[in-house]
């Protein structure tokens, strides 16, 4: 009889006070206004680690949301990612104080040049062990663009075509720079690093002019664990080229399916295979020891969400909540004089109370689940089973009671059954996703073809590019 599948637990982070979970910071005994205080993320990471999770997985924005009422003051009464930290420069004060704990940290590819941020991860790996990951963004709020010199958004698909270029830069520094064995530390020689084990890139493309080499010797990982999100053609075909874990979800087991197999397509036509690939999802778990205590949880979540804070993140573009409810979507797009082909998201037919009740849950699908612990496993069970479902970024709705519940509640139950590992896992965050000695990237993986030094030339001659 196989063993049963197991389950790889993040717990979904961010420097900030709503991360995703809008207005529950106000909840007593939320901690989320501490995020700035160092002591929160070392108990954090602690609880975290003796709870059994995987990793802390953070995310990040570069921008201010401020397309909702034409500006920021909704998104900044909220706390809706602003104020908001660097999680890079969290992640060496948590690796301190544990020793198995993986870290994601999220980084744009869009607006900052990769030489830097080569060196960035480099140093992260090195002082975490082989521990970090990377989730890829391109970046989304025009207001980022705007901090960065640029009137607006760059096109979607260009922001993934630009970041192929910008990972193949990063390959190159990674992976082909430096030889394993460059670093000699010859006392007697008086030889640091050979010389003749260390190599410029030469990089030269569309936008990035990239001399190398790397300034930092190779890490445990060389290349740190590839994460990205995404649902779009553009965003499937990047993924299936350079992820090796990708956030994705749905309302159904059927959506699920659909997205994950085609990002194993895309895997394979990069010559992967449709293993090459984990996938994790966003999940609601609410727990209690009993069925009864779980539900007063969610019902107390539900009643202190915020609505504002909700609609801020998703940017909607016209105010409905100046609008009575029971009037029609059409009608209130109507008054406000706003096209109705700028939101082909909302039921034009619906009231304006159901589609509000509508995008307040939006985030309410198929990997959410309240109850006691039987009922919890049995779905996650559901999840890694029926789904093919490898992970999940556990949502924090109230810090740090939605860790501690997982940890306290539900991790034992999963351990009985098999579903996670009785001491949490060891090595490196590739070995612990992908089996023990792999901690670098497999040689099916795009960025190993720069190895030793080889395909370092680009194919790409762009003397007027701007410098990277």
């Amino acid at each position: 009889m196989p063993e049963p599948k197991q389950l790889f637990v993040n717990l979904f982070e961010m420097a900030c006070v709503s991360h995703i979970t809008h207005g529950l910071w106000r909840l007593p005994g939320n901690n989320r206004e501490r995020f700035a205080d160092l002591d929160y993320w070392l108990e954090l990471a602690r609880l975290a680690e003796h709870g059994g999770f995987d990793g802390i997985f953070l995310a990040d924005v570069i921008g201010h949301y401020d397309v909702f009422r034409g500006g920021p003051e909704t998104a900044l009464r909220e706390g809706l990612q602003s104020p908001n930290l660097d999680p890079l420069l969290l992640v060496p004060a948590m690796a301190a104080v544990t020793d198995r704990l993986g870290f994601g940290v999220t980084f744009s590819t869009t607006y900052e040049p990769p030489f830097a941020f080569a060196r960035r991860m480099s140093t992260l790996d090195h002082l975490t062990k082989g521990r970090i990951g990377w989730n890829i963004v391109t970046s989304y709020l025009p207001n980022a663009a705007r901090n960065f010199g640029l009137d607006g958004e760059l096109p979607h698909d260009d922001r993934y075509r630009l970041a192929d270029e910008y990972l193949d830069v990063l390959y190159k520094l990674w992976e082909g720079s430096w030889d394993d064995d460059a670093v000699v530390a010859d006392r007697e020689a008086g030889v640091f690093t050979d010389p003749t084990k260390v190599r410029y890139i030469d990089h030269v493309g569309e936008r990035h002019r990239v001399a190398g080499p790397h300034l930092v010797h190779p890490s445990p990982q060389r290349t740190p664990v590839l994460f990205q999100a995404t649902g779009s053609p553009a965003g499937i075909e990047f993924a299936g080229k350079h992820a090796e874990v990708v956030f994705t979800g749905g309302r159904t087991s059927a959506d699920f399916r659909r997205n994950a197999d085609g990002m194993r397509d895309a895997a394979q036509r990069h010559g992967r295979g449709r293993d090459a690939v984990k996938f994790v999802a966003m999940a609601g778990v609410i727990v209690g020891r009993t069925q009864e205590e779980a539900g007063d949880k969610w019902r107390l979540y539900r009643q202190n969400a915020s609505l504002d804070g909700i609609l801020a993140h998703s940017g909607l573009p016209v105010d409905l909540t100046a609008f009575p409810r029971d009037m029609t979507v059409s009608e209130a797009l109507r008054r406000a004089d706003f096209p109705a082909e700028r939101v082909p998201f909302l039921p034009l037919a619906k009231t304006v109370g159901e589609a509000l009740d509508s995008i307040a849950n939006s985030r309410d699908d198929r990997f959410l689940v309240v109850g006691d612990p039987k009922t919890v496993a049995d779905e996650i069970e559901r999840w890694l089973d029926d789904d093919g479902l490898d992970g999940i970024n556990l949502r924090q709705y109230h810090t740090f009671d939605t860790a501690r519940d997982f940890a306290e509640l539900v991790v034992p139950e999963l351990r009985r059954r098999g579903r996670m590992p009785a001491e949490g896992r060891h090595g490196t965050l590739r070995e612990r996703l992908f089996g023990e000695g792999r901690a670098r990237l497999p040689e099916s993986h795009h960025g190993a073809r720069y190895r030793g030094g080889a395909n370092l030339r680009s194919d790409v001659a762009a003397p007027s590019a701007a410098a990277g």
